[in-house]
């Protein structure tokens, strides 16, 4: 796990990033600076418990990629979660905020993810957990109104105008961060490689 003295304002990216793009890149850039963040840590997961494991490259290709892709030096990629034989994300945020007392953290998720958000395990912990904020992507602009979690939980969205004081806000609180978008997909990335 990255080392975060307290104070910071650290966002949280997690992902299968499988493998890694420009487009992770855009979110991760956009995230750092439309949230004033100090850090981001781009947590790369041991598997999506909600897909395939079949076509998932091993985690320390993924890993090294996400490396390579990830210029910026505020950016620390980690893969903590198998160290620790997390396969949850309301796991990695609990050991997160147990470890690091005085951080302010925020989850940093695209827009795309917030349509099946429900369905991950302990949806409403994660979100009780750390403020979050939604990044834009293709194709879900307007999906992510109509979603669960933003129906469920509309009472602590903030309006992106407050985006950069959002990780220094007690959660339930999150914001939609529109900017711009990259249209790559991993999963378009493996089937063209395929291909």
């Amino acid at each position: 796990m990255p080392h975060a003295e307290k104070g910071l304002a650290v966002g949280l990216f997690g992902g299968s990033f499988n493998p890694p793009h420009a487009g992770h890149a855009l979110v991760a850039e956009i995230a750092l600076r439309r949230l004033a963040l100090d850090q981001l840590w781009w947590i790369v997961t041991p598997g999506n418990p909600l897909k395939s494991t079949r076509e998932l490259a091993p985690l320390s290709d993924r890993l090294l990629q996400s490396e390579q892709i990830a210029k910026n030096p505020k950016i620390k990629v980690t893969a903590f979660e198998a160290a620790h034989h997390i396969r949850f994300t309301a796991d990695a945020l609990a050991l997160v905020k147990a470890r690091n007392p005085g951080v302010d953290f925020v989850w940093i998720m695209g827009a795309d993810s917030l349509r099946d958000f429900h369905r991950w395990q302990r949806w409403r912990q994660i979100v009780m957990t750390f403020p979050i904020a939604v990044i834009d992507r293709p194709g879900a602009t307007l999906s992510f109104l109509s979603s669960v979690v933003a129906k469920t939980f509309d009472y602590a969205r903030v309006d992106e105008g407050d985006a950069p004081r959002l990780a220094r806000m007690k959660a339930p609180a999150w914001t939609f961060i529109h900017g711009p978008r990259s249209s790559l997909s991993s999963s378009a990335i493996r089937k063209q490689a395929k291909g």
